[in-house]
């Protein structure tokens, strides 16, 4: 143009697929969102005394009163007339500890899911562990209730290994592994198969189920092997030029 001046745009490569590795974007950031979400619901019905009828357990400050937790917990006397509670558990929290605590855990276990490429297979594969983690919890008829994101948190990083380590290479199968055999470590000195389900550990203001744990890794391995997670059906085709 006359007098004017022309600018040229440029065209650098095919960035449409270019994401930011942590972006919370994608169904594994949506069901760590969906925890969260749960549990801060839950959480705040019982704090503002929201009753849910005779024979649930008193929220934080409002001990004895019906609230909706004690329709949402784990309990094994429960388990068959009401199998929501499979999946409810993981919304009801003891403590603002036990809250504020596992709210860090599943927004470090949704990062490290993201970063270890985690996709519509695993999941598939940790909202199945979902409800398998708490049905586990009835080999221990002793744990009377039960209620936290702890036996999922560990679902997660479960499935997020398995991922690594099957669908990564060199590095990032390496970082899997370490991660996997922490967390094994972790299982074994927990040791839930002695003494009592419940456990007072250093830093908490509750006790805790060491079998929740185990059985959220366990449950999320399976869940991640009978997805397919890592395997070769499961991995992006790069387009042809």
């Amino acid at each position: 143009m006359a007098g004017g001046v022309r600018l040229t745009v440029r065209k650098v490569g095919n960035t449409r697929n270019v994401r930011h590795p942590l972006r919370p974007v994608g169904p594994w950031w949506a069901l760590a969102l969906l925890a969260g979400v749960g549990a801060l619901g839950v959480w705040g019905s019982d704090a503002i005394g929201w009753p849910a009828g005779a024979g649930a357990w008193g929220g934080p400050g409002h001990p004895g009163a019906p609230t909706l937790a004690g329709w949402l917990d784990w309990q094994p006397t429960l388990a068959l007339q009401q199998p929501w509670r499979c999946i409810t558990a993981a919304w009801v929290h003891l403590s603002g500890r036990h809250l504020v605590g596992n709210l860090a855990g599943i927004v470090l276990v949704a990062a490290f899911g993201r970063a270890a490429g985690c996709g519509g297979r695993a999941t598939l594969a940790w909202a199945g562990a979902w409800p398998l983690t708490h049905a586990a919890l009835a080999l221990q008829p002793t744990l009377g209730h039960y209620g936290g994101l702890s036996g999922l948190l560990h679902a997660g990083v479960a499935v997020a290994c398995w991922q690594l380590l099957r669908g990564g290479r060199g590095q990032r199968r390496a970082v899997g592994a370490a991660v996997l055999a922490t967390l094994v470590l972790k299982l074994l000195l927990e040791a839930p198969w002695q003494g009592g389900p419940l456990r007072h550990g250093p830093g908490w203001d509750i006790a805790i189920a060491p079998l929740a744990h185990s059985s959220g890794a366990l449950a999320g391995l399976l869940c991640a092997w009978a997805c397919g997670v890592g395997g070769d059906a499961g991995r992006r085709v790069p387009r042809s030029a």
